[in-house]
């Protein structure tokens, strides 16, 4: 069983054995906001099973973005509007055969069948007993979306201002849009009590995690070589280069 902890009163994030990956469950009386489940089956049948064990109801999910685990759903979730951005949307539709095929070849092919499904956020706000509203860009992917509720001061970051990893922005021209990213990001980070990020762990210093990318890509860029603790992760030694060959191709 993996561990799930309620990081502030109604929200209770889940973490995969696979990359440290985050889902979030954000809870109004009996109503459940499920925002990315994921990842390997197992989990989201014990992520089922817990939303049966507490008595609640899933109304609405909620996809950051169009990369493989964060576009999966469990049937027993329920026929829900499942909401991303527009281009979100648009990125599952044209991808979704190699969405499913990164998967693996044996994943069960009831959740497969649920891979993509998302519907378009129309006005950034989705319907749920209270508000939440979907922050729009392009870091990291096309249509990259965190979520915000005011009313809990908690933002749901998607793949950016990780503890565990370095930034991520797409491989090869979009380290511009991922700085353009952090910026919009910044104005929620200063309001934020609670930070969720889509792998690594939530954390109650939101504004450490913005300080930390935004230091490490200023070093790139000027050429120097940060010693960023997150480089030491598995896979972190490939993207750490990808980044610099970024930072200095601008």
């Amino acid at each position: 069983m993996r561990s799930v902890a309620e990081v502030c009163e109604g929200v209770f994030v889940a973490t995969s054995r696979r990359e440290t990956t985050t889902s979030t469950v954000v809870v109004s009386d009996v109503e459940a906001l499920l925002v990315d489940p994921a990842w390997d089956p197992d989990e989201l049948d014990e992520l089922a099973d817990l939303i049966d064990a507490r008595g609640w109801r899933v109304t609405a999910g909620i996809s950051t973005h169009a990369h493989h685990d964060h576009v999966l759903w469990h049937p027993r979730f329920g026929r829900v509007p499942r909401f991303a951005s527009v281009t979100t949307v648009q990125l599952a539709v044209e991808h979704r055969d190699e969405l499913v095929d990164n998967l693996g070849p044996d994943f069960p092919e009831p959740l497969r069948g649920l891979v993509g499904g998302l519907t378009a956020a129309s006005d950034d706000v989705v319907p749920f007993p209270e508000p939440v509203r979907l922050v729009v860009h392009d870091g990291h992917a096309p249509g990259h979306t965190a979520v915000w509720l005011p009313e809990r001061r908690v933002l749901i970051a998607g793949d950016m201002l990780s503890d565990v990893e370095l930034p991520l922005p797409l491989w090869p021209d979009d380290l511009p849009s991922y700085l353009r990213g952090l910026d919009l990001l910044a104005g929620y980070v200063d309001l934020a009590s609670v930070l969720i990020p889509g792998h690594g762990h939530a954390t109650d210093a939101p504004l450490t995690r913005l300080l930390a990318d935004r230091d490490y890509l200023a070093a790139l860029a000027a050429g120097a070589d940060p010693t960023d603790p997150r480089r030491a992760n598995p896979g972190m030694a490939v993207v750490h280069e990808r980044n610099r060959a970024l930072a200095q191709s601008l």
